[in-house]
């Protein structure tokens, strides 16, 4: 089997033997147990990190001071210890503490050892955690940068959103379906889902808001794929072709032909509303088949309506720091294709 030493796992390790020598170095008692809490604390993302370094301190002192009043009150005897147990976890729970029970736990175990209660050795646990959870933040920060990779996500994703629309409008200019059509519509689908795994677990390695930005943009690239598959739908029931499919279908190329990730569609919103405007004013339906391939033509509209005011509404939300960190190169105009 092939080993793969990964960064977590390196990072993890040369925690764990720094916050020992740490520990040691300061003479507190208990000091591989420093060592310990790293191993627990090093998480994948830096907000994952910093939000469980606050647990670990916050479930630590929930623990030795619900484990004190019971230490002191019934003894140092595994009763008492089995007694803090049975309150300190359902408050742990309460709290949101839980990933801290097992560590707190495990510090309170050192008090029952020792079998006194003093500030010295209730400083000494914290400092421990302190140790543990700080030396896993400061080795956190490093992060292997992913930005790279998601702008080549991006790039993948708006080439295979051209491939699906000129696609579609190849099926309604002949009423059939492409061979490759599904194909075309999974590859989307798996690249949207690989995409936002990544692009969620960058926004996680950044502390502050701007840094959001390739998590919407995946959302909302999803949310326009849904919007496509109820297009792919509507023309999988296309029974004849008319006027309004040809105009469709020019449409649909032109939108394919115009997708770009700052483009704001105002353009493309603008064509799509005189189409709709022609639909509406051309002559009634002459038979049943036309009226209903007529209507499917029209909700297929309204849904390119609907896909260009996602993309619309993604562009307008973004605040004015996204755009001069994202789009340096442009005024920052959001009327700008």
């Amino acid at each position: 089997m092939k080993y793969r030493l990964g960064m977590r796992t390196i990072k993890t390790a040369l925690g764990a033997t720094l916050a020992i020598l740490v520990a040691q170095a300061l003479g507190l008692k208990y000091a591989l147990s420093a060592g310990i809490i790293t191993v627990l604390s090093v998480q994948n993302t830096k907000q994952k990190s910093v939000e469980i370094a606050k647990l670990r301190l916050y479930s630590t002192v929930l623990a030795l001071l619900l484990s004190g009043i019971l230490f002191v009150t019934f003894g140092f005897h595994p009763v008492s210890f089995g007694l803090y147990l049975l309150l300190f976890i359902p408050l742990a729970v309460e709290f949101k503490l839980s990933d801290g029970i097992v560590m707190s736990s495990v510090l309170v175990t050192h008090v029952l050892g020792e079998g006194y209660i003093h500030w010295n050795l209730l400083v000494n646990e914290l400092l421990l955690v302190a140790i543990g959870a700080g030396i896993a933040l400061i080795f956190n920060l490093y992060m292997p940068k992913m930005v790279q990779q998601i702008k080549h996500d991006q790039a993948t994703i708006e080439e295979q959103f051209r491939k699906v629309l000129f696609c579609l409008a190849k099926t309604i200019r002949s009423r059939s379906v492409t061979i490759d059509e599904e194909v075309l519509f999974q590859s989307l689908a798996d690249q949207l889902e690989l995409a936002k795994v990544r692009a969620e677990h960058n926004r996680q390695n950044y502390l502050y808001d701007e840094m959001t930005y390739y998590a919407q943009y995946m959302e909302m690239r999803l949310m326009q794929y849904q919007v496509l598959i109820g297009m792919r739908q509507l023309l999988g029931k296309l029974q004849m072709t008319l006027d309004q499919s040809i105009l469709l279908a020019d449409l649909t190329e032109h939108i394919a032909s115009s997708l770009h990730e700052f483009n704001t569609t105002d353009e493309l919103m603008v064509e799509t509303t005189q189409v709709l405007h022609i639909f509406r004013n051309q002559s009634l339906p002459k038979t049943r088949e036309e009226f209903e391939n007529r209507a499917m033509l029209f909700q297929y509209l309204n849904d390119v309506k609907h896909l260009l005011e996602i993309k619309r509404q993604f562009v307008m939300n973004l605040t004015e720091e996204q755009l001069q960190k994202f789009k340096p190169e442009a005024s920052c105009s959001l009327d700008e294709k």
